[in-house]
């Protein structure tokens, strides 16, 4: 007697969905681009630190139009400072880190880069993409303004400001070849506008859009 004939089973859909999304691909390629152009682009970090090139300013006028010059040449090694300050004030403080981390990937996983498809279930109750928002909403408000993780993150930052201003008003930019170095960006925090933030907004924006 002849054995029943057994179906193939495709296992392509299981394997895409438990794999990284290409959304997710996308948003680290973008963001391993991005860095790698910043740090090729910096500047020699013995010019940064070069003790012949820092003097008093001569008024709070003079010591703010060093500030422009010098973030204007110096903008990825000041951004690189800011990034240590930031992450020395974390690794010191492990639950800001872990707390932080954990934050980003649920952000990341249940939200951002999950596909629509499925609901969300967690602990056998189904979530809707609007309450998944919701309680992502608030658990980061609840972990940015209860818990210390907000203080650790403005204390680096004011930090880390103060570090660059500081350098940036007292390094005297003569020396520096600034006639093809601006950048059309003029405020000090202008970077938020940067290639990091283009870079997540362009691999963000298909997962985001795919949900409205």
């Amino acid at each position: 007697m002849a054995s029943p004939a057994v179906l193939p089973i495709n296992n392509t859909d299981t394997a895409q969905q438990i794999g990284p999304t290409p959304a997710f691909r996308s948003f680290i390629n973008h963001i391993s681009t991005t860095v790698q152009t910043g740090f090729a682009n910096r500047r020699p970090w013995s010019e940064l630190f070069d003790r012949s090139a820092f003097s008093k300013p001569e008024s709070f006028s003079d010591a703010t139009l060093r500030i422009r010059k010098n973030y204007s040449y110096f903008r990825i090694n000041y951004l690189s400072l800011l990034a240590a300050v930031l992450a020395f004030s974390l690794i010191t403080n492990p639950f800001s880190l872990v707390t932080l981390s954990a934050l980003l990937a649920a952000w990341l996983f249940l939200y951002l880069f999950r596909p629509s498809d499925p609901p969300l279930v967690l602990f056998g109750r189904q979530f809707s993409e609007r309450e998944t928002l919701g309680v992502l909403i608030v658990s980061t408000v609840a972990v940015i303004f209860v818990t210390s993780v907000g203080t650790v993150l403005v204390s680096a930052l004011m930090v880390g400001l103060g570090i660059v201003c500081t350098h940036s008003a007292f390094r005297a930019p003569e020396d520096l070849f600034l006639d093809d170095q601006e950048s059309p960006a003029t405020g000090f925090l202008s970077f938020l506008g940067g290639g990091a933030t283009n870079a997540a907004a362009i691999a963000v924006a298909p997962a985001v859009a795919a949900r409205v």
